[in-house]
């Protein structure tokens, strides 16, 4: 079948996150998978990959056919950058097969667009190139994404019965085997218990209390007190898979305010409202607007806290959740104008309160989209108290 089109994938799988989606296989040397159009409605995978890579790349990646960018050399020789000879061998290889327009995903660098445009190629910019098959995650995706959920919980669970447990000393600073419980030690005691699961903990985690918990995205810093709420939230990616789990849940060490109660009874309502809306053909905007509506039910709305906000200021200031896999923030999203959600998307479903002087609640699970509605991934309780 002859086509003048074809679609391509470019860049190095072990940072490119689509392109090993793709291929399943992942090296830190320039890569190139390039979809052709075949009869039957068939697409022929062709991967060029440096020539030490091809034995191993010929036996793993899910690709039909291997080649090194010196197998389809142009005349003039191949520059001695690696990326860029891909990209010569990229627009070498198109030229023989007679095509002359590539669609690429929104990865491409520009050091391929510009070499493929000065062999003449036509490229065009496909947003929707790779997306739809990462977010419909299948059996295998979806077992290991369980897994690194059940992992996550465990630290989470670790984290929330440590604070809980703890003993405020007069100041109503947490004290655990005889030190002070900070952010700063909980940070690193979640680091050293991931590592022995085999997560790295590339964007660190959350650790909020008290009135820093009331800026969402706060990472939190010093020490954590009695009778404050404190946000727990770990999104870690496992070494070997790729794959993330991501888990938030709130803790109060001691007596637990009134005006946080309030604040939790709402989230959870919120959440166990988005979670049943949630299912294939439904929008993500649709989803975040039943957390909205029911936190609207209990007195509270979307906003970003003023400057000036007054002391009983409380709100939500982001959508309901995001897409999770191979980053911890893909699509779809769960908010204004969130897309239709299909079978296999997974996402999370999290939302939360915070008032500047007070601090915040959020609640996390993840969720696999069916046809009918979601798999909660998640098993760890709600609530506030840990001990």
């Amino acid at each position: 079948m002859k086509t003048t089109e074809a679609a391509l994938i470019a860049g190095i799988p072990a940072e490119n996150n689509t392109l090993y989606h793709q291929i399943r296989f992942k090296v830190g040397d320039p890569t190139a998978l390039i979809l052709l159009p075949e009869a039957g409605g068939k697409t022929h995978r062709q991967l060029i990959i440096r020539d030490i890579e091809m034995g191993r790349a010929k036996k793993h990646a899910r690709v039909d056919a291997v080649n090194c960018p010196a197998d389809f050399a142009p005349a003039t020789g191949l520059s001695g950058d690696r990326e860029t000879a891909t990209a010569q061998s990229i627009a070498e290889f198109l030229k023989r097969r007679g095509v002359s327009r590539i669609r690429a995903d929104r990865t491409l660098g520009l050091s391929y667009t510009d070499e493929l445009r000065r062999a003449g190629l036509d490229v065009v910019y496909d947003p929707n190139l790779g997306v739809a098959e990462r977010r419909a995650k299948d059996e295998q995706e979806v077992a290991l994404l369980r897994q690194a959920q059940r992992d996550t919980e465990s630290v989470i669970r670790m984290v929330c019965e440590m604070i809980a447990r703890a003993t405020p000393d007069r100041a109503g600073v947490l004290q655990y085997d005889h030190a002070p419980l900070s952010s700063e030690r909980l940070f690193g005691i979640i680091d050293i218990e991931l590592l022995k699961l085999g997560y790295d903990n590339p964007h660190r985690s959350i650790i909020a209390g008290g009135k820093e918990g009331g800026d969402c995205h706060n990472r939190g810093s010093g020490p954590l007190y009695t009778d404050q709420p404190v946000i727990v939230d770990i999104f870690p990616k496992n070494k070997t898979t790729g794959y993330h789990g991501d888990c938030t849940r709130t803790v109060v060490n001691g007596a637990i305010p009134p005006v946080v109660a309030k604040m939790h009874a709402a989230v959870v309502a919120a959440k166990a409202a988005a979670t049943k809306a949630v299912r294939a053909g439904v929008t993500g905007h649709a989803v975040n607007q039943e957390t909205l509506r029911v936190l609207g039910q209990h007195g509270y709305k979307y906003a970003l806290p003023p400057a000036d906000a007054p002391a009983d200021f409380i709100s939500i200031p982001h959508g309901t959740g995001h897409g999770l896999g191979l980053d911890v923030h893909e699509p779809p999203l769960l908010a204004d104008k969130g897309p239709e959600l299909i079978v296999g998307d997974c996402v999370t479903v999290e939302p939360g309160l915070y008032g500047p002087h007070i601090g915040g609640i959020r609640i996390e699970d993840v969720v696999i989209v069916t046809r009918d509605g979601c798999i909660n991934l998640g098993q760890l309780h709600e609530g506030l108290s840990w001990a």
